[in-house]
């Protein structure tokens, strides 16, 4: 039996979520698991309606076309932005729609992690053990989350990036492309590590780290 879900954002990130909800539909043995109704974007640029037609699956409209949909439809968060991840999802709340957790198959997740609504883990991301994730989390491409971290909601960590054990990000973090956040270090709420910086001491609540070591 397969659960109808749509895609909330028509940009890169919401494509790149399609394609992990296509992977796990080819790799399950018992029948697709998702039905894709389609996208839903309230701006979505003339350019992105056009990639999302080449993968020949509908836009749907505004957010308001949730309102639409059957009961028990479940949501794919697409948006990369921590914050306006957040907005959004408080706005979509009204609707009473359940987030799917989606893990691309070629993704490791430990089997004692603990996860909120709406997890996204893509190709390559690894989870190792007694991690904590919170709601609407999107671990991207080839990033790693290392034991015993707890990652509060609406985290993004960015493609190859490495959080190293024992570590907590508060919620709203952004850990950039090719960073690292050294061990048992706390990252605050809503901060941000830059591209590629090397994180050796905690980060303060609200604040934009970057460069080697992270200032």
């Amino acid at each position: 039996m397969s659960l109808d879900i749509v895609v909330v954002g028509c940009g890169g990130h919401g494509r790149e979520v399609l394609g992990i909800v296509r992977a796990v539909n080819a790799a399950a043995q018992s029948g697709p698991v998702w039905r894709v109704r389609g996208f839903v974007d309230d701006s979505p640029s003339e350019v992105n309606l056009k990639r999302v037609q080449r993968l020949e699956v509908p836009y749907l409209g505004g957010t308001a076309r949730l309102g639409e949909q059957p009961a028990g439809t479940h949501l794919a968060m697409g948006i990369g932005d921590p914050t306006a991840r957040r907005s959004v999802d408080q706005r979509l709340a009204a609707y009473r729609l359940p987030a799917a957790v989606l893990v691309h198959p070629d993704a490791t997740v430990g089997p004692d992690t603990v996860y909120g609504e709406g997890l996204i883990v893509f190709p390559g991301a690894r989870v190792t053990t007694n991690v904590t994730l919170g709601r609407h989390v999107h671990l991207n491409q080839n990033s790693a989350v290392a034991h015993d971290c707890e990652v509060g909601d609406h985290v993004s960590v960015n493609p190859l990036a490495a959080v190293s054990g024992d570590c907590h990000l508060g919620d709203g973090v952004l850990i950039g492309a090719g960073a690292v956040v050294l061990q048992r270090l706390r990252v605050g709420t809503g901060a941000t590590v830059g591209a590629g910086a090397c994180v050796v001491r905690d980060v303060p609540a609200g604040t934009v780290v970057k460069g080697v070591p992270a200032r």
